[in-house]
């Protein structure tokens, strides 16, 4: 029976077939940022008061300045407050300018902002003084909506395949997104940001199955990292976006619009051929294979495909099979905690742009900076020192730098459930997303409380990952059944390199 990575290597292991796939698959990833943290760029503080215009029925030739000291009390700063105002009287203005008013009480009718600028989600919907959180609850509901469709579309992939799930997330992405732009009320904002949200987990957790699962072992990490990278590239196009548009709706827009230059996805993606293989599609999955032979240039000896037909269908795996197995358990509850803490502090710190006392277009400037090089180096990381180790100690010097400011996930799991372990995983860090905005709320206590809980939590997940096998070289597992079958690709490749030097020095011999 052949093994599918002789297949890859006679189709090519990392040829121009699969850099156009992942070029594909990395092009969407460049507005994710956008719709991920795109909405600290709405929600920018701006100066504001309560308006106090029922003053204008007694004294309609007021200058602006002359309403205000009247109708506003000022803080120890002897600034005019933000959130409270004198409450308003029956009095003539006379009576109201000798004796002064003293009672204090909430806006009652909204808000003013004095200083001339685009409209904003803050300014639009009045996000400031009591309803001032409702920013980060609504970042919050969005992670929830990123929970519910790793909840969805992690099985989903698993079971109908990842290019459909790839191309449904692909156009919710997009109709939602523009949908956002023109929405009139903010509840209702909050629900369409959600529904969009579950369509991005999508794309998020099925291009990384669908990368790797077309490359073969060495050039697994070059894969997954490139499409990171333009992870990073598209925390640029955020910082460029965000400074050159102000208005919230065009910027809705321009951030989303682009996705529609991408449905060619549905004439040229092609569908895992591994995943094929493991459902039994077996004259599909060659069809794609041939394809991708053809376009490397390379021909598949035929004996290679005539024992792909004897291929036995592997058992149907689920959600399940990862808590029923013991060593799949292990790697998915270390997973699940990695995952977690790592989007704790990365979405922690992606959304408190404003919190660093620098110009935020710039601060989020510098995020995809710093980001790019570092998912570059992480190619070389993980070839140096293995994918183990590269997670655990890139997590403790996350945590141990959060703490001085206060004073990635690689394939473990089997093809036929790979997509439901990526959910999973990715469950648990859109519960860290979830809760990431919510800690920033406990500032008002302490200001070292977000960085430490932050700092803590990543250490932790670092120190976690030390439990994880080690999948550096080891080839994608199909089954469920043991933690055997990577030891034995791993013989397999070790036999076959052994045979392949005794060939050549044979050769030499002769």
């Amino acid at each position: 029976m052949v093994e599918f990575s002789d297949l890859l290597s006679a189709v090519g292991e990392f040829c121009l077939y699969q850099k156009l796939l992942v070029l594909l698959l990395s092009l969407p990833l460049l507005l994710n940022p956008f719709q991920m943290v795109g909405q600290v760029f709405m929600v920018v503080d701006v100066p504001h008061y309560c308006n106090t215009d029922w003053i204008r029925a007694v004294g309609p030739n007021l200058t602006e300045e002359e309403q205000l000291n009247l109708t506003l009390p000022r803080n120890a700063d002897g600034e005019y407050e933000q959130c409270s105002m004198y409450s308003p009287v029956d009095w003539d203005l006379d009576s109201i300018v000798a004796y002064g008013l003293n009672t204090t009480e909430k806006c009652s009718n909204g808000w003013v902002y004095p200083t001339a600028q685009q409209p904003s989600l803050l300014t639009e919907f009045d996000l400031v003084c009591d309803r001032e959180d409702l920013g980060d609850i609504s970042q919050s509901v969005f992670m929830a909506g990123l929970l519910i469709g790793s909840i969805i579309f992690g099985p989903l992939s698993d079971r109908i395949g990842r290019r459909p799930v790839l191309l449904i997330s692909m156009l919710g992405q997009t109709l939602f997104g523009l949908a956002i732009a023109f929405l009139p009320n903010f509840t209702v904002y909050i629900v369409f940001r959600c529904i969009m949200a579950t369509a991005v987990s999508g794309i998020l957790i099925t291009t990384l199955p669908l990368a790797t699962e077309w490359v073969d072992v060495s050039h697994r990490p070059m894969a997954v990292l490139i499409t990171h990278c333009f992870l990073a590239l598209g925390q640029l196009v955020l910082a460029g976006l965000s400074y050159g548009i102000r208005n919230w709706r065009l910027l809705q827009i321009a951030g989303t619009a682009p996705m529609f230059a991408l449905f060619f996805y549905f004439w040229v993606l092609p569908e895992s051929s591994r995943w094929l293989v493991t459902k039994g599609k077996i004259e599909e999955a060659k069809k794609y294979l041939k394809k991708a032979a053809s376009v490397n240039k390379r021909t598949i000896p035929p004996e290679l495909l005539d024992q792909l037909k004897c291929e036995v269908q592997t058992k149907s795996g689920s959600i399940l099979d990862l808590l029923r197995k013991k060593h799949l358990l292990k790697v998915t509850v270390i997973m699940s905690c990695a995952w977690f803490m790592d989007s704790l502090v990365y979405y922690g710190l992606s959304l408190n742009v404003t919190g660093f006392g620098l110009d935020i277009y710039l601060t989020q400037l510098a995020f995809g900076v710093v980001e790019l090089p570092g998912r570059i180096i992480c190619i070389y990381l993980l070839k140096w020192f293995g994918r183990k180790k590269t997670q655990a100690v890139l997590l403790l010097l996350a945590g141990l730098m959060c703490l001085i400011i206060v004073g990635l996930p690689e394939e473990l799991f089997p093809t036929i459930v790979r997509q439901s372990g990526v959910g999973l995983c990715s469950m648990a860090a859109r519960v860290a997303g979830i809760i990431a905005p919510l800690i920033l709320l406990l500032e008002q206590y302490h200001h070292a409380i977000p960085m430490a809980t932050y700092g803590s939590a990543t250490m932790l997940g670092g120190l976690l990952c030390f439990l994880l096998p080690e999948t550096s070289k080891v080839e994608l597992t199909d089954d469920t059944v043991t933690d055997k079958s990577q030891k034995r690709s791993t013989l397999h490749t070790l036999s076959k390199t052994e045979s392949e030097e005794k060939g050549i020095n044979s050769e030499k011999n002769i």
